[in-house]
């Protein structure tokens, strides 16, 4: 057995017991005794030091590279330990389940190509190392908000307003991620309406064909917990895409160390009503959620062919996707200065939390203070706002002048585009529909305007920006596709309601000229 790295300082000797005791109580859950348990849990610790320390020093040099905070790093050595231990015959020490993952396409997406890894282990590596920690250390670890100012030398005061500042930097990354992840037709499909209905401030109520989707689709699902942070699976979300086999199982026993820890201190907590009784409140709301995901998980089949769908803007999440083996739950022999091992838990992924809710849009683009800029990219709103107008731009719209090689529209008329408006799903007063607008010329921005004929609404939308004027609607170009080649197309969709008929609507313009209907 090597020999445990020694701390250099206090500081380093707190992070390292700190790191020692998560990856011990891991290393357990991978092994099949003890003696085994330790074994794992100090080369891995050893190769997940040296790790921590290297970039620690590029750091200093100025040489930052990503990276996960020294927690989440020395748990995924404990996953590569065990894989060198399997690739080397040693793989009778270990969980036989835990010997399958390794053997597993889902085990190889943690060394394949960047794109190919799970969501959140990207998500958190791109964060600055400060503000996965935080993160971390407040979902995983399940700590106390004033613990976790201690540990990581913040004002106590201002730890829940530094969090939801990290979570919204979490989604936009992810978000980005998920654009940038090679999915097949049908998931591409839903990523932009995945996106609308896990807005902070979204409203809007998830579609079945969504809900069906994500319940059968593992990496939709794992897209929509880290998609919407404040729903409740991003815990589960960090440990299975950091950790992998045996996430869920981990984050019970973490849960379970915490109240332990927690609880002997509950008296002195009382006088001052502290932090224990916060961090097992935490810790209890996150047990339910996930005892709630194994049950539903062993109904899935059900789900799926019956899942009920109403119209409340607050259903609960209709996803359970994918499953992971975890640990047997064994008691005896446990090295961990830690409760007993959890017990069994149903094989379970990530429980996907796509339901609206009525937050604050304004913390999405918030940034930390002090910290880097993260630049995010211009999307669509959902704001009813006044019409921003369809009349033609006189700079780049004028009939006759268009250029392509300024992006003018050209001469008007239904000759310069056409127009595909797409009923996608229709339910009891709601709809979704997706756009998409061929132009005979170049645009270097557009702006497509249509009218409803019956009143229809327009709630969430994706790949442009909404307003609505009583029937008229305009979609507005994002940042991100607001150039077109000449025969190209533009595409965007949307949610909306409707009340008694829900017609096709009429009269489309793009920049304030018309455009036939296909």
């Amino acid at each position: 057995m090597p020999d445990l790295p020694s701390p250099k300082d206090a500081t380093e000797a707190a992070l390292l017991a700190e790191c020692w005791d998560a990856v011990l109580s891991y290393a357990d859950l991978c092994t099949a005794g003890s003696g085994a348990a330790g074994q794992l849990a100090a080369e891995a610790f050893a190769a997940g030091v040296r790790e921590v320390r290297a970039a620690e020093a590029g750091a200093s040099r100025g040489r930052r590279t990503p990276r996960l905070p020294a927690i989440p790093l020395t748990l995924a050595a404990v996953r590569a330990t065990a894989a060198s231990w399997e690739a080397g015959g040693l793989g009778d020490r270990l969980d036989p389940d835990l010997r399958l993952w390794l053997n597993s396409d889902k085990a190889a997406r943690y060394s394949g190509p960047p794109p190919h890894r799970p969501l959140a282990l990207r998500t958190l590596r791109d964060l600055q190392e400060p503000d996965a920690a935080l993160l971390w250390l407040a979902e995983v670890e399940a700590l106390p908000s004033t613990v976790v100012a201690r540990r990581l030398g913040l004002d106590p005061a201002r730890v829940s307003e530094e969090l939801d500042q990290v979570r919204a930097l979490f989604r936009d990354r992810c978000r980005r991620n998920h654009l940038d992840t090679p999915m097949d037709a049908e998931c591409r499909g839903y990523a932009g309406l995945l996106d609308a209905v896990t807005r902070p401030a979204s409203a809007a109520e998830t579609p079945e064909d969504l809900s069906r989707h994500l319940a059968t689709c593992e990496g939709c699902a794992q897209a929509a917990a880290c998609l919407r942070p404040h729903g409740g699976g991003l815990p589960a979300a960090l440990a299975g895409g950091v950790i992998g086999w045996g996430g869920l199982a981990y984050l019970e026993r973490r849960r379970r160390a915490a109240e332990v820890r927690l609880g002997a201190h509950r008296s002195a907590a009382a006088d001052t009503g502290g932090e224990p009784q916060e961090g097992a409140a935490r810790a209890r709301v996150v047990r339910g959620g996930l005892l709630a995901a194994a049950v539903a998980l062993s109904g899935l089949a059900l789900a799926v062919s019956m899942m009920p769908f109403d119209n409340s803007a607050n259903d609960a999440a209709h996803g359970e996707a994918g499953r992971q083996p975890v640990a047997d739950g064994r008691q005896a022999g446990d090295p961990v200065a830690a409760p007993p091992a959890a017990d069994p838990l149903p094989s379970a992924s990530v429980a996907a939390s796509v339901s609206a809710a009525h937050e604050s849009s304004a913390s999405g683009a918030a940034t930390r203070s002090g910290r880097e800029n993260p630049d995010p990219e211009p999307q669509g709103t959902a704001s009813a706002t006044a019409d921003g107008g369809d009349s033609p731009d006189p700079a780049t719209d004028a009939p006759g002048t268009g250029d392509p090689a300024t992006g003018g529209q050209g001469s008007g008329g239904t000759g310069a585009c056409r127009v595909d408006y797409d009923l996608t799903y229709q339910w009891t007063d709601g709809f979704q529909a997706k756009v998409t607008v061929t132009t005979a010329r170049s645009l270097d921005t557009w702006r497509v305007a249509w009218s409803f004929p019956d009143g229809q609404q327009v709630g969430q939308m994706w790949d442009a920006t909404v307003a609505q004027n009583g029937s008229r609607v305009t979609a507005t170009a994002a940042e991100y596709n607001k150039s077109v080649p000449a025969n190209g197309t533009l595409s965007f969709g949307f949610l909306g309601t409707w009340h008694g008929h829900n017609s096709t609507p009429y009269d489309f313009t793009l920049n304030g000229h018309s455009c036939a209907t296909a």
